[in-house]
């Protein structure tokens, strides 16, 4: 099922949001002061192309909150709405509910970043 959900998804949307975090990713490594910034948007690009089978653990450490901070003001707040919008699009369908489930997974995502990690589930 998940297989089936991650290419609705990519077809549907998904290829525009991972694009976005690819794009965000090449801005923070044209610096090279913003160069781990732009390898973990590489990484969180790939959970935007495929989010199903994909659960997110957050941990806290100081660093984090610290790049948290920094990317919220920087590069967070614009793919957070850019996700919003697409969940709230795919809500007015019933159809669409899992995917604008996977689309608020992914604007909590964009908002905080650091500190997070990614889980396969089968």
């Amino acid at each position: 099922m998940n297989f089936l959900g991650n290419l609705i998804w990519f077809i549907f949307g998904g290829l525009i949001g991972g694009l976005c975090w690819l794009l965000a990713g090449c801005l923070w490594c044209m610096t090279i002061i913003g160069i781990p910034v732009g390898l973990q948007c590489f990484k969180l690009a790939t959970m935007s192309f495929w989010p199903f089978g994909k659960e997110v653990i957050y941990y806290n450490s100081g660093v984090s909150l610290l790049l948290n901070i920094l990317w919220l003001l920087l590069s967070g707040l614009p793919l957070a709405i850019g996700h919003l919008i697409s969940a709230l699009f795919l809500y007015i369908t019933i159809i669409g509910i899992p995917f604008a489930r996977q689309s608020f997974k992914l604007a909590r995502l964009a908002l905080m970043p650091f500190g997070a990690q990614i889980i396969y589930r089968r």
